[in-house]
């Protein structure tokens, strides 16, 4: 219990530790390799580079994916408690799954993040909008949460601060252990020098098949989990992120 609460204390620190909180609309280019300067400055990047670096230069090989056109895209179904990594050369074709790194631990239930200290893990659609090198978690990379859909909902307390980081302990966060954030981080790295200034992050609570939402009628998150249902509906056929109008068509 004391090792849970002091945990708790350095997630509330958090924001004090993001000595580098990379700026969303940071353009390609000589920025783009400014950026990866800067990060190599931490010497914990510099170990993700060393040791996970040929192991993922080595999946890209494979899946015939260029680092320096690297597109990324970042999926968690919770039932599953792995966190999907996606990759293309960007905008071409549909994404593969590079791996699933599997959580340490999990925390919360089924069910989106709407109060601070919750301990929820949030449910929807969010992207990376900050690297922390120097993590008290190792690395991690932070979630844009509450996003707009978040606040709208009028909630004064929303909380914040959901990272993926290292580590094995959680008050909300997705832990994939110091290796798996090193690889996951590295990958980051690479795409956002590559020109990549939107990671996507989708977060579900289960596969969203016709049968998955069935057995669950009748759940106070009824609703907002038919919202979740046509992105995960499209990318499960597709293996590519829709556009808004295709996203419509598929309401029709």
């Amino acid at each position: 219990m004391m090792l849970r609460r002091l945990f708790c204390l350095l997630l509330l620190l958090l924001p004090a530790l993001h000595v580098l909180a990379q700026p969303r609309s940071l353009p390609v280019g000589s920025d783009a390799t400014s950026f990866l300067n800067e990060q190599l400055r931490f010497r914990r990047v510099r170990a993700a580079q060393a040791t996970a670096g040929d192991k993922i230069a080595g999946q890209l090989r494979r899946h015939h994916i260029a680092s320096q056109h690297l597109e990324l895209f970042l999926r968690l179904i919770k039932t599953n408690r792995a966190l999907e990594v996606w990759a293309r050369n960007a905008g071409e074709g549909p994404f593969s799954l590079l791996q699933a790194y599997p959580l340490a631990t999990f925390s919360g239930s089924l069910g989106p993040k709407r109060h601070a200290g919750d301990e929820q893990v949030p449910e929807g659609f969010y992207e990376i909008d900050r690297f922390n090198p120097a993590s008290c978690c190792h690395l991690s990379l932070g979630l844009n949460y509450p996003n707009a859909a978040d606040r709208a909902l009028g909630e004064p307390e929303p909380g914040g601060d959901i990272f993926i980081h290292g580590g094995t302990l959680t008050a909300g966060c997705l832990p994939i252990t110091d290796a798996g954030i090193e690889e996951v981080y590295w990958l980051a790295v690479l795409a956002r020098t590559a020109g990549q200034l939107v990671i996507p992050v989708h977060i579900f609570p289960f596969p969203m098949t016709q049968e998955e939402m069935a057995i669950r009628q009748g759940s106070p998150n009824e609703a907002f989990w038919q919202g979740l249902f046509p992105q995960y509906e499209y990318f499960t056929l597709h293996q590519q992120l829709p556009t808004p109008a295709q996203l419509a068509r598929t309401r029709q």
